[in-house]
């Protein structure tokens, strides 16, 4: 079985850390570099950085700060925004990421993640889903959760494996910021038609989340956010109570 890792996810506007509840009403949260060391050395194991408005404003993700973030951390970090050419992915691995996450640009073209995969392997693919439940059907969105597709959540997630994704990074649109816990529901539905490691995002608010979602769905990961920026939870007090509840961490 996989070990769960804690995942620090940097969302990055204007060159900020920012923060919102249900993808709007954004405040800043810091510098990233500043914010990634800290996780860093506190003992996250991996960081996502999220150049959040590049899809929407057409345009790349910011390679000088991946450069620099390569440069001050030692942990596997995930970088997304923008990436829509496999020359794209070529820059960003060989500025420093490990993983790219695509979203947008595959919904659009799904053939995109076999040429990545083909390319560069599928252990640097992440295809992150967001997704919003309307008159109960789950929806995916794209472009920041700004436009909804007519896909529907479950058969994505299944396309994005069989093309050969390597993880996916599922966000909970209704619960992101909201910090009254994962969306278990639909993290329990993916799990079972998916075989591919999960990352649950959107919605901890608080420690026992974390056990929740371990506990209750086969995620293998778990991103939060503002909690992490905002002091209101440190990483290693809640490894320390995961191991207490016998969850096997990295």
């Amino acid at each position: 079985m996989l070990k769960k890792r804690i995942i620090p996810c940097l969302d990055i506007k204007d060159g900020r850390t920012v923060k919102g509840i249900n993808f709007v009403g954004l405040r800043d949260a810091g510098n990233p570099v500043e914010l990634a060391k800290k996780y860093s050395e506190q003992g996250a194991d991996e960081l996502v950085f999220l150049d959040i408005s590049a899809t929407d404003e057409k345009r790349k993700t910011l390679i000088h700060l991946v450069e620099e973030l390569s440069i001050e951390i030692n942990i596997p970090f995930t970088v997304g925004g923008g990436i829509s050419t496999l020359n794209d992915v070529d820059l960003l691995l060989k500025a420093g990421a490990d993983k790219v996450s695509l979203n947008s640009s595959v919904v659009k073209n799904p053939n995109l993640i076999k040429e990545i995969s083909q390319r560069f392997g599928n252990q640097c693919v992440v295809v992150a889903v967001d997704s919003k439940q309307i008159e109960d059907q789950d929806f995916v969105f794209v472009n920041g959760g700004k436009i909804k597709t007519e896909l529907h959540t479950l058969d994505w997630v299944k396309r994005a494996e069989e093309l050969g994704a390597g993880e996916i990074l599922l966000t909970s649109m209704d619960f992101d910021g909201t910090k009254q816990g994962f969306d278990v529901r639909l993290l329990k539905q993916v799990s079972e038609i998916c075989n591919l490691p999960l990352i649950a995002s959107g919605g901890a608010g608080k420690i026992e989340d974390f056990t929740e979602v371990f506990t209750q769905t086969n995620a293998t990961g778990a991103l939060a956010a503002s909690i992490f920026h905002f002091g209101e939870i440190e990483i290693p007090d809640l490894k320390l109570n995961l191991k207490n509840n016998r969850i096997a961490i990295r």
